[in-house]
Order: structure tokens, then sequence, then C-alpha cells
């Protein structure tokens, strides 16, 4: 790495410090430095290209619904551009039955004035889509193959229009290529077997220079490296070098993500980094190259194999841009569900409502036992690294058997109103431990949770004025399930029949980090 980059990145500490500038916890520091992660929230398995000037950037969305996908000008500061689907149309998603399935480790691409979106299901095999835009609209799915057992799927479109796609093995491994029709809609063949190695997935296909390139992480979600594999010929044999490892740093598994380049040359590399109660979180490295062989991050100790940084120079892109995050707090004011939100499986779109009563979320409940098979639960992704959710519900028009409320998604943890033979309650639920209940003459409550990501820790708090707030239930641990990190959620549900609404004002979030600050 050159030495000048590095001088640059200890000057902008120096001069923010002289001038007593408060160093955000992660992201854009607003000094030309940028501190890792760039963002932090639960965008697991990034895949990030360039179109133009600008980046975007897809990520593993699992059984929440649906995947959207991130915009930025300078691969630090990223908003929600547009959603890609919003349902999977095979009945386990409408039936609550596809936890830690659904859209794993998708790949992005843009080809001939389109974008495409690749994923796999563990269960029910390839699906892709094309937009001429981000924002949309985007085709409906198309399985281009029904099959169980496919994973992390990315296309590839040579000189001449030839199309590939290469893939793996629920499990990880092998790497499997198959030419594609030129559209990307049908497979050509049944692939051909390229690369074994210690769980190996995820790969992405690049060609510079005559090469090409599989950048493939391996070794596993929190354990794992960066590997990439070169030849001239897309079918091999291939030469290797492992380009990233955690060497003596604290990010663990600094693997599954994507190559992307600047227009005026530099190369960056986006990964994830695993964090039990967030979920993982997105890194962003330098990239040099050494004889055709990129190097990811600074290679500390020599060993020609790079190391993630914690703070560096951002990327030169032209010109500065406003900071910012994806969205969160939402006063549910349009007529449009923001983008922020996804559904915890297929939603019913007939039990939900922005126009029912204007400026309010309505949520009309469905029948269902507990929380984890309620459907409609509206989520959205936990943001920094400790942040304040505030969300106030009015239950007037709920009926007998209905609960709704705040939650948190991994625990399954709740804080609400229930109806009970025509009386309002608070209660509080723990994973179908109920520990808490406390008689309320108005159905309208304020709900709070408060998030402490690094502890992994999170409590629970309720008012009836929207001022004094008093805590309920017991200190939560915040979890990694299902291949996701906690969600904070809005849910509305019965345990006797259909029927009853809960209304919901708004959704305010604060939390620490470039965009938002909030005093712990």
């Amino acid at each position: 790495m050159k030495v000048k980059d590095i001088l640059v990145v200890v000057c902008c500490m120096l001069t923010a410090t002289a001038y007593g500038q408060k160093y955000s916890s992660w992201g854009d520091q607003e000094n030309g430095t940028y501190i890792n992660p760039v963002l932090n929230a639960d965008f697991s398995d990034p895949d990030v290209i360039r179109v133009g000037t600008k980046y975007y950037m897809v990520c593993s969305e699992f059984h929440y619904m649906g995947m959207t996908i991130q915009e930025s000008d300078d691969m630090v500061n990223w908003k929600i551009a547009g959603r890609i689907f919003g349902r999977i149309n095979i009945p386990s998603y409408d039936k609550m039955e596809r936890y830690g399935s659904g859209s794993w480790a998708p790949a992005i691409r843009y080809h001939n004035d389109k974008f495409y979106v690749y994923f796999c299901t563990p269960d029910d095999g390839l699906f892709m889509t094309t937009a001429e835009k981000p924002e949309g609209p985007w085709e409906p799915l198309c399985q281009v193959v029904d099959t169980a057992g496919w994973e992390d799927p990315c296309p590839f479109w040579d000189e001449g229009g030839q199309a590939y796609l290469c893939r793996s093995n629920v499990g990880a491994g092998p790497i499997i290529i198959h030419r594609m029709s030129e559209d990307g809609k049908s497979l050509l063949d049944g692939g051909v077997t390229v690369y074994t190695g210690p769980v190996a997935e995820g790969t992405k296909i690049y060609k510079l220079n005559g090469y090409y390139y599989f950048s493939i992480p391996e070794g596993g979600v929190v354990q794992g490296w960066q590997t990439v594999l070169r030849s001239k010929n897309i079918f091999g044999p291939f030469e290797k070098k492992v380009v990233l490892e955690k060497g003596a740093t604290k990010i663990n598994g600094p693997h599954q993500g994507a190559l992307v380049d600047t227009p005026n040359g530099e190369w960056w590399f986006f990964h994830f980094q695993m964090v039990k109660g967030s979920g993982r979180v997105m890194h962003l490295q330098p990239v040099s190259w050494q004889n055709d062989w990129p190097v990811v991050g600074v290679d500390i100790d020599r060993n020609g194999i790079g190391e993630p940084v914690y703070v560096w120079k951002k990327p030169d892109v032209g010109r500065t841009f406003p900071v910012c995050v994806p969205q969160s707090s939402d006063e549910f004011s349009s007529t449009q569900l923001g983008l922020q939100w996804q559904w915890n499986h297929n939603p019913v779109d007939e039990a939900w409502s922005l126009s029912q009563r204007p400026g309010w979320l309505s949520l009309t409940a469905l029948k269902a036992p507990v929380l984890q098979e309620a459907r409609n639960t509206l989520t959205q992704r936990i943001i920094g690294d400790y942040g304040e959710v505030i969300a106030q519900v009015d239950g007037a028009i709920m009926m007998n058997g209905q609960k709704a409320g705040l939650a948190l998604m991994s625990r399954l943890t709740a804080v609400g109103i229930k109806k009970v033979d025509g009386k309002f309650y608070l209660f509080f639920d723990n994973r179908r431990k109920e520990s808490a209940e406390i008689a309320i003459k108005k159905p309208i409550v304020y709900l709070k949770v408060k998030l402490n990501i690094p502890d992994e820790k999170a409590w629970f708090y309720y008012s009836l004025d929207g001022k004094a707030y008093q805590p309920i239930g017991s200190k939560i641990k915040l979890v990694w399930r299902n291949w996701k990190g906690d969600r904070v959620g809005l849910f509305s549900y019965n345990g006797l029949n259909n029927g009853g609404t809960a209304a919901f004002n708004y959704f305010h979030y604060e939390f620490d980090g470039p965009d938002q600050k909030l005093n712990q």
C-alpha cells in the first residue's frame, strides 16, 4: 500500500483531533476518511457494482421480504434506492415455514443497459430478475432452475455475449460453472466443477487484463478468508492466491464480498464482519494490484496477504457527497411503505394499509398462536452500536385475543397491547413466556426498546403519555438467528380468530453513527 495514502489518513485524524472533532464510531468521518464498518447494519453477503459514477449493492435477505437495492455515490454513504421483489410465490413462504431460507448471497450485474439480480434459495433453486433502473420496475421473479441444494450464484457475460453462471452447493462448494443463455433466463448445461476448496462459496467473476478472476470466500462465516483464482480460460486451470485474512486484526471472517473500481482506476473490496447482535456488517478495504493479483487491505506482516483496515482515506470519486445512512424512522405519512421495511415471510396485502387511517400504519390481525407464526410482521435492520426505537400504537379497534406492539425478531421478544374479554393490558412476552401484565384504561401506548449491540443487550419500556417511560420485562440478549442479526419489528396477530386492527402512528429510530447522534 502506498505510503502517501497512509500519511493522508494520519494527517486527517490529527487535524480532526486538533479541531476537537468527535469521531463517529463508524462510516464517514467528514474529514476525508472513513471508519469500518462503513455500513454498521446487517447487510450480509454484499455484492457491489459500479454503473457510471454510482454504486449499487444487494445482500442476503433470507426469509425477509423483499430484497432491496442500495445506492451510493462514494462507496461509504448509502441509501436504499428500490425494492427488487416483495414476495417469493411459493406456499411455504405464506405458511411462515421458511425461516433461514429465502434469498441467499445474491449477485448484481449490469449488462446491455439492464440490471440483473440472481439468487438461490436452498430449497427452491435459482431465481433472477432484471430492471432498467435500480428503483424499478423489476420484472417478476423468474425461477431459472427448480431444484434444492444450490447457493450463491453469479452471472458473467463475456465478450461476444457468451453468458455463464457460477454457483456452489449448500454447505459450501464445489464451485460449478454453467453456460447460460444470453438473456440470463436459462442454463444450457449441467455445469462443470472448476474448484473445490475448504468451505468455498459466494464466488464472483471478473475479467481484467485478459485474466478471469474468481473471488471466493473460504473457511466459513467467522473463521474465513478471501481467495482469488485466475486463469486465461474461464474453465481453468487456475492459479490461486489468498488475498485477505484476519491476521492480527479483530475482524473475523473477512470474506464474502465484491471487488469494485472507481472511474479513475482505484480498486476496492467490500466484505462483511460477523457481529452477534446486529448480524453481518459491511466493511470497505482498499485494493492494490501486484503482478496482476489484488492485495486487499494492508499487508502488515509482509506475508503477501492483506489484512483489514480500521480507518482509511475515502475513495477518490472526484467530489464530496453528503453523509447519509439507509432509511430508518417512519411517520407513515406516505402512500407507499418505506423501502427500509421488510415483511417476515410473504405479506398478506389485504391486511395492512396506509390509507385506512391516513398518517398511520394499520395492521389487521390474522390468526396465529405465537409471534413466530404471525403474518404481516413488519421489520427492519438494527443500525449502529447503540440505538433507541419508539413507536406509538393505538389499539382502540383491536379484538379479543389480539396482540400488537414492538418486537425483537431473533429473540421473538415483544412488548405491546393485548385485548382479553374486552379489557386492555400491557404485556411483555419473552419467547412465549409472559412475565408482565398491566391493566390500562386507554389502549394508546408508547413503546420503546433500547439497544446495546457491543454488549448484545436490549431493554423494553412503555409510556402512557409519551413522556415518562417505565421499564417492562427483563433484560434481553440480542442474538444472531436464522442467518440474520436481531431486528426490530411491528406486529399484530390474534390467537383466537382473524380480525381486529392495531394502528401505529410513527416509528422513530435514533442511533449512533455518521448520520444521527445518540447520546449514550
